[in-house]
């Protein structure tokens, strides 16, 4: 099995960022968020689901999920939110592990926005990688990145981890305060711990 790393943060955090500079150095990166995005497009394998869940007014015109209209179904309704999640996260950890278990390269990193919430993918990830940063951050980035109110991305960190919960389940933590050149160098410094780790079969866990 690849030497696979569990990669998790609150929202805008910068995990997509620091995990760019992972896969410069050769790791595969393999991201929930994209794999939910693919499942989701016209033609993707969840849409019929979604149809058949929800209605044909939470497909956009273009064929995709009307993520928008699927946003304020679920966060009215906690039972459409659990439907939503029942179509699908089996198909997202399905496609992830197909992808990890091909992986070729020296490792892999997991990146599960939610990982620690779930318990999802323990029997894969051998070490948990915590992208952090203090909270006025995320909320400044997440405004800027998807044009969300501040009291909107609060509500989404409201529903995650407590920072220092997610911290104490963290092997490895990497603090995205600062610049690029501060994220490169502790990413530089992981990555040649990771490769070492993998190339002894070993977690190197607390």
């Amino acid at each position: 099995m690849p030497f696979c790393v569990g990669v998790t943060g609150g929202i805008g955090s910068g995990k997509s960022r620091a995990a760019a500079l992972f896969g410069e150095l050769g790791a595969d990166v393999v991201d929930t968020d994209d794999i939910s995005h693919e499942i989701t497009a016209a033609g993707g394998s969840a849409i019929p689901a979604l149809i058949r869940a929800f209605g044909a007014a939470t497909v956009a015109a273009d064929g995709g999920m009307d993520r928008a209209a699927m946003r304020r179904l679920v966060f009215e309704n906690p039972d459409a939110r659990k439907r939503l999640e029942n179509i699908l996260h089996p198909q997202i950890r399905e496609r992830a592990r197909t992808r990890v278990m091909a992986s070729t390269a020296p490792y892999v990193l997991l990146m599960v926005p939610l990982l620690l919430e779930t318990g999802s993918y323990r029997d894969l990830i051998r070490r948990v990688l915590v992208i952090d940063c203090d909270e006025s951050l995320q909320i400044s980035r997440a405004m800027q990145r998807s044009n969300l109110t501040a009291d909107a991305v609060r509500a989404i960190m409201a529903a995650q981890l407590p920072r220092q919960q997610r911290l104490a389940g963290a092997d490895d933590v990497i603090r995205n305060d600062g610049d690029i050149a501060e994220l490169r160098a502790q990413v530089t410094g992981l990555h040649q711990q990771y490769l070492k780790l993998a190339a002894n079969g070993s977690s190197g866990s607390r």
